[in-house]
C-alpha cells in the first residue's frame, strides 16, 4: 500500500485501506502555462493543506486508517523499557509493563554500585525503594504528544517514572560517604568579658540529596556505576557579614551601659550584662541572628531587678529519698520579656539615646503543680556514673560539677528537644568555668571548661540507655578508656553540641550529682520500655599512634598516646519481651600521638 507516497514498512500489521485518486476543478493543465502543470488557486491551496499537515481531516476521509492510529489510549509506537505500549488502553499498558519489570526483575534488584567521594558501595534497590512507578508511567506514555502521520508510522520512547526513598538512600549513602564529609562550622559571636569575638563559617562537605537520588535511579536503570559527587554547602550567612555584625552591632553594644526605666525606678545594664545576654544564634542553614536573651540578662543584672519584679518560679520535682517530690511554684510580676529584648536591641548599635522604657506585667509560671503532675515523672528509667581524675578540686573536676549543676532539675516534655549548649550558654569564667586540658586540633591545650565533655558523656549515656532519641552528638577525636567506646560525646561551644529529643509520651527529669570522684546523671519519667543493652562489634583498621615532640612550658601538655580504631555499638531496645529496634552507631577514632614536652632525641 503507498499512502502519500510512501510505502509502509514490510509485514506491517495496519488494515489494507483503499484510496481512489480525487480530482478537484482547476486542476486541469492550462495550456497557456509553460510545463503543462496546472495553476488554479485551489489546487495550490491543497497541497499547501497538505504539505501544512491537515492529515487528521485525510485520515478521517480514509476511514480505517485513521481509527488505527488512533486506538488505544497511549499513542502507537511508544515504547517504555523496550515494551511496546502503543495502540493499548491504560489498563493494558500497565499489564505489559508490569510484564516486561518481571522479566527484568533479575537485572533491576542487583546491587547498584554508585562510588560517594573517593568510596565505592553496593545500593541493592529494595532497600532504598527503587521502584517504577507503573501507573505513573503508563500516565507520561498516554500523554506523549505524537502528531498523527508518527501515531501511524513513527515511534518514541517515554522514560520510566523512578521512585526512590529519599531518607533511606541518604543514610545509605551517608554510611558509604564515611569520614570524607565535614559538618558545617555554624558562624556565630562569642563574647570573652566583654570583648566581642567572631566564629567564621566553614562550609559543609556532604551529600545533594536531590542530586543523588537522581543519579541513582538513572543509573539503576541503565545498569551503569553511579558516581555521586560530594557538595560543599555553604552557611547561609558569610564571612564579611560576621564581621559586619561585630562591627555594627557587638562592638558598640558594649561600649556603654543602657539605662532601663521602669515605673518602679531605673536599672543600669552595664556592658557586661549585655554581653552576657546578647546572643548571636545561627538556624539550620547557618544564618546568624542576634536576640537578646531577657532570661540570661535577669541573671546579669542578679539582685538589680529585685525591687522591680518578682519573678515567677516553675513548679519542680527533687529527688527525696529515693522518690520524686514536687516542688510547688509561684506566680510573679515581671518585664514584658518580648517588649523589652526587642527595644533593648534597638538601642544597642547607638553611641546616644541608650534608655529602654518599660513595663511590668503579671507572670505565672510555665510549669504549674497540675501540668507537673500530667508529665507522668514517677520513677528512674536509668542512670549512668563516670570516674574523673584528680579529685573534687582540680579545675577539670570543678567544670565537670558546674555543668552538672546548670543542668540538674531540667524537665524535658515530651517533643521537646534538649540542647546541652543551648541550656547551659557559653561556658565562660563568668559562668563559673575554669582553665582546664582542652582538644584543640589534635592536641591537649588549657582550654576555660575544659572537661566538661565528660558530663556530655555521662549525660549522652543516661538518654542513651533511657531510650530517648539521639538528635546531635559527636564521639572524640580520640579514645579515651575512662568512656565507653563509639556511645561518647565531646562538646565545644558553639561549634558542637549535644541534643536529644524526648520521643516519649512522658515527661523527662534530668537529675544530676557528684562525689570526690564520680558524676553521676540520672534520667527519671514513665519506663516504656524492658532493656535498653549495648552490643559491640570487634575492634577493626587498628593503627598505631606515633610519638610527637613539643616545645616545653606551661602550655605544653603530655600524652601517653592511643591507638586507632573503628567500632560499631549496637542499642538494643525490648519491649513485651521482644526486641522492637536495633540502632547501629559507628565511629573511627584517629590515633592519638604520644605527644612529649621536649626536644626530640638524636640518634
Amino acid at each position: 500500500m503507498t499512502l502519500y507516497g510512501e510505502k509502509l514498512p514490510p509485514a506491517d500489521d495496519r488494515p489494507t485501506v483503499q484510496v481512489t485518486a480525487v480530482s478537484w476543478p482547476g486542476d486541469e493543465p492550462d495550456p497557456t502555462a509553460g510545463g503543462g502543470r496546472p495553476t488554479g488557486g485551489r489546487s495550490r491551496r491543497v497541497r499547501l493543506l497538505l504539505a501544512g499537515g491537515v492529515v487528521a481531516a485525510v485520515l478521517a476521509a480514509v476511514g480505517g486508517a485513521g481509527a488505527y492510529a488512533y486506538a488505544g489510549d497511549v499513542p502507537r509506537g511508544t515504547m517504555v523499557l523496550g515494551a511496546e505500549l502503543g495502540g493499548r488502553s491504560r489498563a493494558e499498558a500497565a499489564r505489559e509493563l508490569r510484564a516486561e519489570l518481571e522479566r527484568r526483575a533479575a537485572a533491576l534488584s542487583a546491587p547498584v554500585s554508585v562510588k560517594v567521594g573517593e568510596q565505592t558501595t553496593q545500593v541493592k534497590p529494595a532497600d532504598v525503594g527503587l521502584a517504577v512507578d507503573v501507573d505513573a508511567t503508563v500516565a507520561a506514555a498516554a500523554a506523549a504528544e505524537a502528531h498523527p502521520v508518527s501515531r501511524l508510522l513513527g515511534s518514541r520512547t517515554v522514560d520510566p517514572v523512578v521512585t526512590v526513598d529519599p531518607a533511606r538512600l541518604d543514610a545509605a549513602l551517608g554510611r558509604a560517604m564515611g569520614a570524607q564529609g565535614r559538618e558545617m562550622t555554624m558562624p556565630a559571636i562569642i563574647f570573652t568579658g566583654t570583648t566581642p569575638k567572631p566564629v567564621y563559617p566553614k562550609p559543609a562537605l556532604t551529600l545533594d540529596p536531590p542530586g543523588s537520588a537522581d543519579a541513582v535511579k538513572k543509573g539503576w536503570l541503565s545498569g551503569q556505576p553511579v558516581t555521586v559527587p560530594l557538595v560543599e554547602k555553604h552557611p547561609a550567612t558569610t564571612r564579611e557579614e560576621v564581621d559586619r555584625l561585630v562591627t555594627e552591632l557587638a562592638k558598640p553594644a558594649v561600649a556603654a551601659p543602657v539605662t532601663l526605666a521602669t515605673d518602679k525606678g531605673s536599672v543600669t545594664i552595664s556592658p557586661t550584662a549585655i554581653a552576657r545576654s546578647l546572643r548571636f544564634s545561627a538556624d539550620a542553614t547557618g544564618k546568624l541572628t542576634p536576640r537578646v536573651d531577657v532570661k540570661r540578662l535577669r541573671t546579669a543584672l542578679g539582685d538589680k531587678l529585685a525591687t522591680i519584679e518578682v519573678e515567677p518560679k516553675d513548679a519542680g520535682l527533687s529527688i527525696v529519698s529515693g522518690k520524686p517530690k514536687v516542688v510547688p511554684g509561684k506566680a510573679g510580676q515581671q518585664l514584658d520579656s518580648d517588649a523589652l529584648s526587642r527595644d533593648l536591641l534597638a538601642v544597642l548599635p547607638k553611641a546616644d539615646g541608650r534608655t529602654v522604657t518599660a513595663q511590668l506585667k503579671p507572670a505565672e509560671p510555665e510549669l504549674t503543680e497540675a501540668k507537673l503532675a500530667e508529665l507522668g515523672i514517677k520513677e528512674r528509667v536509668s542512670t549512668f556514673t563516670t570516674r574523673f581524675p584528680g579529685g573534687l578540686s582540680s579545675p577539670r573536676s570543678q567544670n565537670i560539677v558546674q555543668a552538672a549543676k546548670d543542668v540538674d532539675g531540667t524537665i524535658v516534655k515530651s517533643g521537646e528537644t534538649f540542647s546541652l549548649n543551648g541550656h547551659t550558654g557559653e561556658r565562660g569564667y563568668d559562668q563559673g568555668y575554669q582553665d582546664a586540658p582542652t582538644i584543640v586540633d589534635g592536641k591537649l591545650v588549657p582550654g576555660v571548661g575544659g572537661g566538661v565533655s565528660q558530663f556530655t558523656t555521662t549525660l549522652f549515656n543516661a538518654t542513651y540507655y533511657a531510650g530517648l532519641e539521639d538528635v546531635e552528638h559527636k564521639p572524640h577525636s580520640f579514645y579515651f578508656s575512662r568512656y565507653p567506646s563509639v556511645i561518647e560525646s565531646t562538646i565545644y561551644y558553639p561549634a558542637l553540641d549535644f541534643r536529644f529529643r524526648n520521643n516519649t509520651p512522658h515527661g523527662v527529669l534530668i537529675d544530676t550529682s557528684y562525689t570526690s570522684s564520680t558524676i553521676t546523671v540520672s534520667i527519671w519519667s514513665t519506663k516504656i520500655y524492658d532493656s535498653v543493652k549495648t552490643e559491640y562489634s570487634p575492634r577493626r583498621n587498628i593503627t598505631q599512634p606515633k610519638t610527637v615532640y613539643l616545645e616545653p612550658g606551661p602550655d605544653c601538655i603530655e600524652a601517653a598516646g592511643s591507638e586507632g580504631f573503628t567500632q560499631d555499638a549496637f542499642r538494643v531496645i525490648t519491649k513485651d519481651g521482644r526486641v522492637i529496634k536495633r540502632e547501629k552507631f559507628s565511629w573511627t577514632y584517629q590515633p592519638e600521638p604520644r605527644f612529649i614536652c621536649g626536644p626530640k632525641p638524636t640518634s
